[in-house]
């Protein structure tokens, strides 16, 4: 017993972690995976994302709607209406097989026709301006539905991405940003200013969370679906276009170049197709960008690529002659500008009025906007403009700057 030795253990290594051997606990291998699922469902329960760029979205397609309907008023009995040699029983029984529905077939009266086209003018133009903009994307969901299957083998390429979007608007909160409806909300706020609040019960600011919760998750949903849409469509454009030869020979834009259909300019079309370089050098460009662009979204490579496709747009709409379809895919890339570029903007146009030579306040007066605020140096009280009597005449107040002082707000104010 007293000679015996003791058998010594092998060693084992710590981690850095606090785990033996190395190997890593299962705790610690999931915690990355529940931080990167709970800062997800905060992104996308918290706050609504992209209300700048969805309200682009509202503004854009509302307008470019408006537009097209203005633009089609002459020829609306030949397209929509019972003058169409697409007649309303053709249409009803090509509805029975493709489930496809539109208020235009209810009647074959050309007063109903002449108040549904009314109507849809004055949507899109609600729509566009942000009048009750919940209600109003609903309606325009409906008119843009409604004459598009009525009249559905007249479309093209915007008018499909047009009826997709106004779909996906109604999901989203597009109204808060650049609206009537925001405009409202400024002037509520600041009429109820100081006014007191009546106290809710638990119920109703449960009730209050609740709603607001469901209907920010409803629109970053929206959000995520529009901007999906444009992945899918970019990226099953460029894998396309990749399959043959014809895009990367310049081929494909010559033909298109030498189409009376597309040639609103005939000599500008024909001029650009003495150049087949440059008509090869834009085929790559267009594959590549098309094609990259579901990749780069998540960095800074995504602004020149923007503006590449930008530039594709308008040169479709202007040698091609598709300012529908250019103007619906314009408007659909803004959204994956962030709201910062939106929020810089009024800055960079009153920076650029102010070198023209234009003076604009930089903050409003009326009953939308907020009130400057501001310290004063003896104290850390909010501080607000009032009238001082004048000395000498009648006791008025002099007019200009020089008529105000600082007193310090009350808390009745």
């Amino acid at each position: 017993m007293g000679n015996e030795q003791a058998r010594e253990l092998p060693a084992t290594t710590v981690a850095p972690g606090g785990s033996v051997g190395g190997a890593r606990p299962p705790g610690t291998v999931r915690r990355p995976l529940r931080a990167r699922a709970d800062a997800f469902w905060n992104v996308l329960t918290s706050r609504p994302v992209s209300l700048y760029a969805t309200s682009v979205l509202r503004i854009g397609y509302g307008s470019l709607y408006l537009v097209f309907l203005l633009r089609e008023f002459p020829h609306r009995h030949e397209i929509w209406g019972p003058g169409s040699p697409w007649t309303p029983t053709l249409a009803a029984q090509l509805f029975d097989q493709t489930g496809w529905y539109s208020v235009l077939i209810l009647s074959d009266s050309r007063a109903y026709f002449e108040l549904c086209y009314a109507l849809a003018v004055m949507t899109s133009a609600l729509f566009m301006l942000g009048w009750r903009t919940r209600a109003m994307s609903v309606l325009f969901a409906v008119v843009v539905t409604s004459f598009h299957a009525r009249a559905i083998f007249m479309t093209d390429g915007g008018d499909n991405l047009i009826l997709l979007m106004a779909l996906y608007l109604v999901l989203t909160a597009c109204g808060r940003r650049w609206s009537l409806d925001a405009r409202r909300e400024r002037i509520k706020t600041t009429r109820a200013d100081g006014v007191p609040v009546r106290a809710r019960s638990l119920v109703a600011r449960e009730l209050r969370a609740v709603r607001r919760t469901v209907v920010t998750v409803v629109h970053n949903c929206g959000v995520f679906v529009i901007a999906a849409q444009v992945c899918f469509l970019y990226g099953s454009a460029g894998l396309y276009k990749v399959q043959g030869s014809f895009w990367g020979d310049g081929t494909a834009l010559h033909y298109v170049l030498n189409l009376e259909l597309f040639q609103p300019w005939p000599a500008l079309s024909h001029a650009m197709d003495q150049y087949p370089i440059v008509i090869a050098a834009v085929g790559y460009l267009t594959v590549l960008t098309q094609v990259a662009f579901p990749f780069v979204l998540f960095g800074r490579l995504k602004y020149p690529v923007l503006v590449m496709l930008l530039s594709m747009h308008a040169g479709i709409a202007v040698l091609l002659g598709l300012p529908l379809f250019s103007g619906a895919m314009i408007i659909a890339d803004a959204v994956f500008l962030p709201d910062r570029f939106y929020a810089f903007l009024p800055h960079l146009l009153r920076r650029g009025t102010r070198r023209g030579g234009v003076r604009t306040p930089r903050q409003g007066t009326g009953l939308g906007c907020v009130p400057a605020q501001g310290g004063h140096p003896d104290g850390p009280e909010e501080y607000r403009p009032v009238s001082r009597p004048a000395s000498g005449r009648g006791g008025q107040a002099p007019s200009g700057p020089t008529g105000t002082r600082w007193k310090p707000r009350g808390p009745a104010e």
